[in-house]
């Protein structure tokens, strides 16, 4: 059952009605109707008229309902870009959006309450422009070629298959949901969205064509930004889980033997996951470059590290676990706090490395990433890959199966496990390739420059959004990445990219996880308080601008003309270096009042009232986890 791929919106005061536009031109089938003041939705009510075609706009979908203060708004598509095909499934990326309230105007709201609900728009509107999603009509975006093959109802709709981790939008789309549950069937309507990475490219090598796609999946669950989401929770879920697939598409019999489907197409998949320690940890933001470590005496850390690694083998079999902290320095304690959970779990199926990127691959000796391959040769050989020809009538003949999964990580997650989950999809392709006769038995695609570029870049992008979604910036590294050298260029990018992170993680973080937290989890409670207020004082809130105000009446003073050594200049400098002197030393002993934390749902590690004022003694919140 294919979901409607654009709808008529119709609006008028009392109700919202949408209608299928029929690519044969064809009258609407069915018409959805959502009446505005109680939010009631009805299948194939009787369309409300309108007065005006300025009333009538197309969309492409709708992402869901979301509560706040005003009652409910619905979020729909309406604009899309088509970033390829898989097969003969069309692929969409969201481009534009709106957010319509379903009350309109009728909810009278207090002055104070305008202002919240501002803010929680505001955080609505950023999450959805600053975040990379996907869809498909007829294919599971959600799921893997492999796990799509192993459906065992592949008649039901999209949503009711759908991999409930990666279906992002699922909380907003509840609604429709339980209405189909429950009542009528509203599955034509229900859009399952993918958050994270896609590319689908045309590629050729040896004159055989193919199609190269790289997909990566965010899991909704424990979603947050770097340093206000970490480890695990009691659900055995992980801070920065991914999912990252590569796929290959090319017309079967390239390689001269005869087709089991003639005039099908083969079907390669390799997927790879990454994902936080998953133990109970967190680095504390303190304003400092690097955050003071905490790992915490749980006592539910054995229970939740083994139901990480079990719901890991039920979707992806067998584990190769490949750590790349550094064995020493701060993250030396998350080393061995690993290594002791590993040793506990004693599991057969989860096979673990410790592979010290930074040691191993210091003095720009990234060409030693290879020692990964050669320790996991023989499990990667094992592992295989997904393997499966489609006939022209959509007959599927399963070949082969991947039947383990690499899972890296580093501290993020982010740029050394990038380079290396590049690395372990590169020897796999070359193999996927030579199997299908697109290479030769002795050749590798690295030779052919044209796919290589790509390759290299579609690795390198994907490095680069699922790190802007976590740290707020593109990934480090990238420069070995996209063109297999680790170069000086490439290191003052990092540099640079390091500084961006340093003040968005410190002080812009807390509204992007309250924007992760209020279109995942939270509910808005109109009669509670406004939990997006700063209760800060003026006077602690002014100190940074009055520290910025004092740098530049320095440089003021230094550059005029006028004589810059004379006493009235000098007195007027030292006045206002002792005042940058005191504010940098008050912020810096109570930097846990500077920080950008979360409001919506508060860190379980905050003991205090951080961030709604101080005690009179301007002491330090102690800090911990946030275990949500």
């Amino acid at each position: 059952m294919a979901i409607y791929s654009a709808l008529k919106l119709y609006t008028s005061t009392t109700a919202f009605t949408l209608e299928p536009i029929h690519q044969d031109g064809s009258a609407a089938s069915e018409n959805l109707v959502i009446q505005r003041s109680t939010g009631e939705v009805r299948l194939n009510s009787p369309a409300v008229k309108i007065s005006s075609q300025e009333e009538v706009i197309t969309i492409y979908g709708v992402l869901g309902f979301i509560r706040l203060l005003a009652g409910e708004y619905i979020v729909v598509i309406t604009e899309r870009t088509k970033i390829g095909r898989i097969g003969e499934h069309d692929i969409y990326k969201i481009k534009d959006y709106k957010v319509l309230p379903l009350s309109g105007n009728s909810v009278a709201l207090s002055d104070s309450q305008v202002g919240e609900e501002s803010s929680y728009l505001s955080l609505l509107h950023s999450h959805l422009k600053s975040g990379e999603f996907h869809y498909s009509y007829t294919y599971d975006f959600t799921h893997t070629l492999q796990r799509q093959a192993e459906l065992k109802n592949k008649s039901q709709s999209i949503w009711q298959r759908a991999d409930e981790r990666f279906f992002w939008n699922k909380r907003l789309q509840s609604k429709l949901i339980q209405h189909s549950e429950r009542e009528q069937d509203l599955s034509n309507f229900i859009l399952p969205v993918v958050n994270g990475f896609a590319e689908i490219k045309s590629a050729e090598i040896n004159r055989k064509p193919f199609t190269f796609a790289l997909i990566s999946r965010r899991s909704r669950h424990r979603a947050g930004t770097r340093y206000f989401s970490r480890g695990v929770d009691a659900q055995g879920n992980v801070s920065n889980f991914n999912e990252t697939e590569q796929i290959v598409i090319a017309d079967a019999g390239l390689d001269g033997s005869a087709s089991a489907l003639p005039g099908g197409q083969i079907y390669l998949s390799h997927v790879q996951t990454r994902g936080s320690i998953p133990i109970y940890w967190t680095q504390i933001n303190n304003v400092k470059y690097t955050p003071k470590l905490k790992i915490f005496e749980n006592p539910e850390t054995e229970n939740s590290f083994r139901r990480h690694f079990e719901i890991q083998k039920q979707f992806y079999g067998p584990q190769l676990v490949i750590n790349l902290i550094n064995k020493k320095g701060y993250e030396g304690p998350m080393s061995d706090a690993f290594q002791k959970h590993i040793d506990t779990l004693n599991d057969k199926d989860v096979k673990y490395l410790h592979f010290d990127f930074h040691h191993e691959c210091s003095k720009m000796r990234w060409h030693r990433v290879s020692l990964l391959l050669d320790h996991f040769q023989e499990e990667l050989v094992a592992q295989g890959y997904f393997k499966s020809q489609f006939a022209k009538n959509g007959a599927e003949k399963v070949e082969r199966k991947q039947t383990s999964v690499v899972r890296s990580n580093c501290m993020d997650c982010l740029d050394r496990t990038n380079v290396v989950q590049s690395v372990v999809s590169r020897w796999v392709l070359n193999r996927q390739l030579r199997e299908i006769g697109i290479l030769g038995a002795d050749e590798q695609f690295e030779k052919f420059e044209q796919f290589e570029f790509l390759f290299r870049n579609v690795w390198a992008d994907n490095a680069d959004v699922v790190s802007c979604a976590y740290s707020g910036t593109g990934a480090l590294k990238t420069d070995f990445t996209r063109t297999g050298n680790r170069t000086k260029a490439g290191a003052w990018q990092d540099f640079k990219n390091g500084a961006v992170r340093y003040f968005k993680n410190n002080f812009m973080d807390g509204n992007r996880q309250d924007a992760y937290d209020l279109f995942l989890l939270y509910e808005v409670d109109p009669s509670g308080s406004y939990p997006l207020i700063d209760k800060r004082s003026i006077q602690l809130k002014a100190l940074p601008a009055v520290m910025i105000l004092g740098i530049v009446m320095i440089i003021g003073a230094i550059i005029t003309p006028e004589d810059a050594m004379s006493t009235a200049t000098i007195l007027f400098v030292s006045f206002w270096l002792a005042v940058i002197s005191f504010i940098y030393k008050y912020i810096v002993t109570n930097s846990v009042l500077y920080v950008n934390w979360p409001r919506l749902v508060p860190l379980a590690h905050v003991q205090t009232t951080h961030y709604q004022g101080v005690s009179s003694s301007h002491s330090k919140a102690a800090v911990g986890l946030k275990t949500e």
